[in-house]
């Protein structure tokens, strides 16, 4: 089999001090083993650039299956820097596997992700998104990296955007980022929508957020909510709730309009 380890000490010990591996310990004869391995190889797959998946058949590798302790399979392993981090026995289901990983895997560069954010919060979007796309070359199922990708190409290509908030919302650790981003990619896919002068004014003000004049936006946003709340569902109150959150809520533009937000709720 393509994953079965060769040299143990190179394959994993070595290996695992510059990319973390997932050692498969397993038989032939055992069914579980045969349940598990699927998952396995299709998570391997999913998080390619994240760790080396290797497997281990303990009969014809007893000595290496003492010294680790195997008193029954499937065991998995996930070695880094040449120690076990963690592992679990047993045919899991796929979703326990996965929240397992996710908690086990070591995260990204921490310092490569907040210049990520610092640049992005300094307006510096093209640059960043040269970096998210060099991070996901090497993590490419990392919702975190995704949705950060989508905030940089939101106002530019919507429809990417769409997409990878749609691949990372029930992943990411910010999910009110990824609402935020979703409602303003559907406000810029929208293709017509009829009515009078309000329906006018939520045109004009999806238009001034697409240029990303977030002010003016928020202002006619606000005067649809004053007039007709049932436009797009009432779309322009979800709308400035996505501006702030995507600003911030320190931001002085969110503080500047929240007020009147609020106001025109209860009129």
């Amino acid at each position: 089999m393509g994953f079965e380890v060769k040299d143990f000490n190179n394959d994993v010990i070595n290996q695992s001090r510059i990319i973390p591996v997932l050692v498969d310990f397993w038989a032939e004869w055992c069914g579980p083993c045969r349940v598990l391995s699927p998952i396995l190889e299709k998570l391997a797959e999913k998080y390619k650039g994240r760790f080396k998946f290797v497997k281990v058949n303990t009969d014809e590798n007893q000595e290496i299956a003492i010294k680790y302790g195997i008193r029954g399979i499937p065991n998995v392993k996930l070695f880094i820097n040449g120690d076990v981090a963690d592992e679990f026995m047993g045919a899991l289901p796929e979703q326990t596997v996965e929240q397992w990983l996710k908690k086990t895997l070591p995260p990204i560069n921490a310092n490569e992700l907040s210049r990520i954010r610092d640049l992005i919060r300094d307006g510096n979007s093209d640059e960043a998104s040269v970096l998210i796309e060099e991070q996901l070359k090497e993590d490419p199922a990392n919702p975190e990296l995704k949705l950060l990708l989508a905030q940089t190409i939101l106002f530019n290509d919507h429809k990417r955007a769409e997409n990878l908030i749609l691949e990372s919302e029930h992943n990411t650790d910010n999910p009110e980022l990824a609402e935020s981003l979703k409602t303003m990619a559907h406000l810029f896919s929208l293709n017509g929508i009829d009515g009078g002068d309000a329906v006018n004014d939520y045109k004009t003000a999806i238009a001034e957020l697409k240029n990303r004049n977030f002010d003016t936006a928020l202002e006619k946003f606000i005067e649809v909510i004053k007039t007709d709340r049932t436009i797009d569902d009432d779309g322009a109150r979800k709308s400035c709730i996505a501006i702030f959150k995507f600003l911030g809520e320190e931001n002085e533009i969110t503080l500047r309009h929240r007020r009147d937000f609020g106001s025109a709720l209860y009129i």
